[in-house]
């Protein structure tokens, strides 16, 4: 039976990988506060380079920063040398991934960026490489073992680039001010963006509100309740104000002598769960659900006047969990 432990190997490189990844935290120097800064204050894009796995890795943090709101673009080095450089614009900076710093496939870009004065950013585990003479900027890499140190294939050195590059993403986009509404904005599908909509993405609109005055007679009130299958309906002021509402639990209580009644006289007033449209979708599920009581349906107001109504199913149906 081979002595082969596949668990073994995998919390050795784990462990490997964790322990490098101890070491580039504690290296970060005002360097990485430089480039934020320079990031920052870019006018142009920030163009992600490298080549093989860095190369992978660059086109990683490339879609990282772009989805969190930096322009942010990936240019293969090889490309470059092949008429990818007029791609890179002088308002532009230069994110340039490579362990050694001295791939030679990046010689073009980085002498196009002294050639026109582009800000060049360094990844790399080498100071003293072709790479990180020619940067303005260097993020350096710890001199820490590759996982198969033996085969020196690139995998602890990967993750630290990949690990700085959403560092970098993190800083960049909290000194923006980056918020969940503006994260929105780029992740419109999947779970994510289910969980970023708004009260206002998913309302009903004023028109198919179920609304009443105070003084309207039941049976009129009624109809509005029957056709427009909210199972409830809101009850406003002269102002437009929502003063109240009412359900069928109104409507049991009253049963006795219902049509005699307006609808102010039968309203319970000033219904106890409403949402404003910028509230998350999901935190208005869990106001639906908060009891007492648990409601399914939900009335969306600004400055107390009725904007929109919201069910249950419309959040569900929007994969809100």
């Amino acid at each position: 039976m081979s002595d082969f432990d596949a668990i073994a190997v995998g919390r050795r490189v784990l462990a490997a990988e964790a322990e490098a990844l101890i070491q580039l935290s504690a290296a970060l120097d005002p360097s990485f506060t430089a480039a934020v800064e320079r990031l920052f204050q870019a006018r142009g894009r920030i163009v992600c380079t490298g080549i093989g796995k860095s190369g992978h890795v660059a086109r990683k943090i490339a879609a990282t920063l772009a989805s969190t709101g930096s322009v942010a673009m990936f240019v293969h080095a090889t490309e470059a040398s092949h008429g990818d450089l007029g791609m890179i614009g002088a308002d532009d900076v230069i994110l340039a991934l490579s362990k050694t710093g001295e791939t030679r496939e990046l010689a073009d870009i980085i002498a196009y960026a002294k050639r026109f004065s582009i800000p060049l950013i360094a990844m790399t585990a080498q100071a003293d490489s072709a790479l990180g003479r020619a940067a303005d900027i260097r993020l350096l890499l710890p001199d820490a073992p590759e996982a198969a140190d033996e085969l020196n294939a690139p995998t602890t050195s990967t993750t630290l680039q990949l690990a700085l590059g959403d560092a970098l993403a993190v800083a960049l986009l909290e000194r923006r001010g980056f918020r969940p509404d503006d994260f929105r904005v780029f992740h419109p599908g999947g779970k994510l963006g289910a969980m970023l909509r708004t009260v206002g993405d998913l309302m009903h609109g004023e028109d198919e509100l179920p609304l009443v005055g105070l003084d309207t007679p039941m049976n009129t009130a009624l109809l509005v309740m029957t056709e427009k299958r909210w199972g409830i309906v809101g009850v406003t002021g002269a102002d437009g104000r929502l003063l109240g509402a009412i359900t069928d639990g109104d409507l049991r209580r009253h049963i006795d002598g219902l049509m005699t009644h307006t609808a102010g006289e039968v309203m319970t007033p000033g219904p106890k769960k409403t949402v404003p449209p910028g509230m998350l979708a999901s935190e208005a599920l869990a106001l639906m659900s908060d009891p007492p009581p648990a409601v399914t349906v939900l009335f969306v107001v600004q400055d107390a006047r009725p904007l929109g109504i919201l069910h249950v199913h419309d959040i569900l149906r929007a994969g809100v969990m």
